[in-house]
């Protein structure tokens, strides 16, 4: 059966290349550089997530750049001369400026391909809650929703994901201006960790602190217990780790000791969002409860002001 829309997709999923390289799917790849020495994510071909840890592990930090006009141009170029209505499921614009570009570029090219049908969606998610996203995307493409349906289906879906990641290093944090040097230098002497997610907005921000690996670890197990739905798209659980394969190991441990048929779909964090949490990173993805209704007092009120502007 012929699919009704293609997929855009870029490597900020952090999905495994295997799983996404099929008919009527078009990859856009984000660039990281180290010093001067420009690199292109291309889901780990060219340089495998060990590879890139280690260089951060030496004292080489990268940096990172949002997706070129040229990039994005050779792409939907592509998905419009398909003549298939496309779908482009883009990386958080919140920490990047691709999600923009990609909109300039594709209005743009409305004026050469006046038929191209191409929707871009933010799905306010990076890595692993984004790959989350996609492989679901995935599935409900194959199963025949048009491109209008599957936009309507992501706008929705993407706040059913939950999600929590476990920082190691306080110092690419800090590095990245995401939190003061000070409370970097108090938490190393602590031996603080970060617990993360991302906010409705699609920023990563903190969502509490663990004294200790070990006890961030037990933090992740108890949150997807906690929270997970059992009639959610896919049973999978998805986890990704920054180079730390044994404290995955052990998180989903503790997870099949409390739910035995527990599945895991396990992902390799990337160089993008590698770049700003460092080596170490561990994180859980599924589907569980809107996260639109969990929300604290301060944000209710500022979300029911903001609508009433």
């Amino acid at each position: 059966m012929t699919a009704k829309c293609n997929l855009i997709i870029d490597s900020c999923c952090d999905l495994p290349l295997e799983m996404v390289q099929r008919e009527g799917v078009y990859l856009v790849e984000f660039p990281f550089l180290f010093d001067t020495e420009q690199h292109l994510d291309d889901f780990g071909v060219s340089m495998p997530a060990k590879e890139f840890y280690d260089r951060m592990r030496k004292g080489n930090f990268p940096t990172t750049s949002q997706i070129s006009i040229p990039a994005y141009t050779e792409v939907f170029e592509r998905a419009a001369q398909s003549g298939i209505p496309t779908v482009y499921l883009s990386f958080s614009s919140a920490l990047s400026g691709s999600y923009n570009v990609s909109l300039l570029v594709r209005d743009q090219l409305q004026e050469k391909y006046p038929d191209m049908q191409l929707h871009i969606v933010d799905t306010k998610l990076a890595s692993v809650a984004e790959g989350a996203l996609v492989y679901e995307a995935l599935r409900q493409r194959d199963a025949g929703l048009t491109a209008e349906e599957l936009v309507e289906w992501a706008e929705e879906a993407r706040y059913f994901l939950n999600m929590m990641f476990m920082v190691d290093d306080l110092e690419s944090l800090r590095r990245g201006g995401r939190i003061p040097d000070g409370v970097a230098a108090a938490g190393a002497k602590l031996d603080v960790k970060p617990m993360l997610t991302i906010d409705l907005e699609g920023k990563l921000t903190l969502k509490g602190v663990a004294r200790g690996r070990k006890k961030g670890i037990r933090q992740l197990a108890q949150f997807y217990l906690d929270k997970v739905s059992q009639d959610g798209p896919s049973g999978a659980i998805v986890t990704g780790n920054a180079d730390c394969p044994k404290d995955l190991e052990r998180m989903h441990e503790l997870i099949a000791k409390e739910q035995e048929d527990a599945m895991f779909l396990d992902l390799h964090i990337g160089p993008v969002i590698g770049t700003h949490v460092g080596p170490g990173m561990i994180a859980i993805v599924f589907w569980g409860q809107d996260r639109r209704e969990d929300l604290s007092v301060a944000d209710r009120i500022a979300r029911k002001i903001k609508g009433g502007a």
